[in-house]
């Protein structure tokens, strides 16, 4: 690709030079990581959940990544007209699964998130981050270009719907991002303080309410607060996991404590970074994420569209927000919270909503005649 000429007409051609190559490289280099990681830690979780071969969680991520990477690139072909009716449609697709999920999704750990159909078991409220971010973009700059359209109580009332159905399942998580994705995208659309402080106070309260009626919840937020509250197993292993580290790490394969996590590979895989490559791989991970966020922020400082502006701001806050939860978590600065690291952690549904949603992001940042040049 790197060969392809500026003459080049075809599809694969314009897009090599408009799409943001730095963003691609960075995403990529997190899958590697991912990769990487991954077979490290396969034996021992494999060995710990019993029945699976010492590299079948490997090979599945390698897939599941392969998958995603292939999702990405497709979308980010597309024009921003498609990405939009893409995401309308897979929108109110998502909201029909979310529904299903609760009729007839099994209950695994006391929640009913994942369901199933034609054998192949996938986690819709994934998909609806990226769906919901873009809709509900769309909805507020028709609403600011006409206000005579009501884009604002739609935004609204989608946001209520998905909020309702992802904390029915529970996912009290996972409605805090789509909250915060939301409150982010109005500030940014021009909504007054006085409303930007309503609904920040209406959040505070739906926080307060969590805790005193979702036991789950007031546990995680009791054991942060007071270690003697209850079992700090998996927080534990996680710090001494780090210290293990040191600098440099053990080196890849040499960490012990993945044999000891229960979710090693998912949602403490930051953890086993810590220990086999060390603080110094940590940050530049860290490193990574913050790159790929501050850079797509920097490309929309000359954007004119403000349905691509609230968009892609919805959706770059959306990867970086979870990051930092399950960065965050597994060094103990926030109460635990079941979510993975983007493009690292083990996970098929989280790693192709995810290339979904970067894939989005790049087909509304590439440079268009009218829209900055080409590159």
């Amino acid at each position: 690709m790197i060969g392809v000429p500026r003459t080049d007409t075809s599809i694969l051609g314009r897009w090599w030079w408009t799409v943001d190559r730095w963003t691609l490289a960075a995403l990529i280099a997190l899958m590697a990581i991912g990769a990487m990681l991954i077979l490290t830690v396969s034996p021992a979780a494999a060995e710990r959940i019993g029945g699976l071969g010492a590299f079948q969680l490997a090979q599945r991520q390698i897939a599941y990544l392969s998958l995603a990477l292939a999702t990405m690139i497709g979308v980010s072909l597309l024009e921003p007209r498609a990405v939009r009716r893409l995401a309308i449609v897979g929108m109110i697709t998502t909201l029909g699964l979310l529904v299903l999920t609760l009729l007839v999704g099994p209950e695994i750990k006391g929640a009913t998130r994942w369901l199933s159909i034609a054998g192949v078991s996938f986690q819709p409220s994934e998909f609806a981050k990226p769906f919901f971010a873009v809709t509900a973009a769309w909805l507020i700059a028709a609403h600011k270009t006409d206000p005579r359209v009501p884009g604002l109580w739609l935004a609204g009332g989608l946001w209520l719907a998905l909020t309702a159905l992802l904390l029915l399942q529970p996912d009290f998580g996972q409605s805090v991002v789509v909250g915060a994705v939301w409150g982010l995208q109005l500030f940014l659309a021009g909504l007054p303080l006085v409303w930007i402080g309503i609904l920040a106070a209406f959040g505070i309260f739906g926080l307060v309410g969590a805790y005193l009626t979702l036991p789950h919840v007031a546990a995680r937020i009791d054991r942060f607060l007071d270690p003697a509250a209850g079992d700090q197993y998996q927080i534990a292993r996680s710090m001494e996991a780090f210290m293990n580290g040191g600098l440099f790490g053990r080196g890849p394969g040499e960490g012990r404590i993945k044999a000891l996590l229960p979710d090693a590979h998912s949602d403490f895989i930051f953890a086993v970074a810590g220990e086999e490559l060390g603080a110094i791989a940590c940050l530049v991970i860290v490193a990574l994420f913050a790159f790929i966020v501050l850079r797509g922020f920097a490309r929309l400082f000359n954007e004119s569209s403000l349905f691509t502006l609230v968009a892609c701001t919805g959706l770059f806050a959306q990867f970086g927000i979870q990051a930092l939860i399950n960065m965050a978590s597994a060094l103990h600065l926030i109460p635990t919270k079941g979510m993975t690291l983007p493009f690292i952690s083990y996970g098929g549904s989280s790693l192709i909503a995810l290339g979904l949603g970067m894939g989005m992001v790049l087909a509304f940042t590439r440079r268009r005649i009218g829209a900055g040049g080409v590159p």
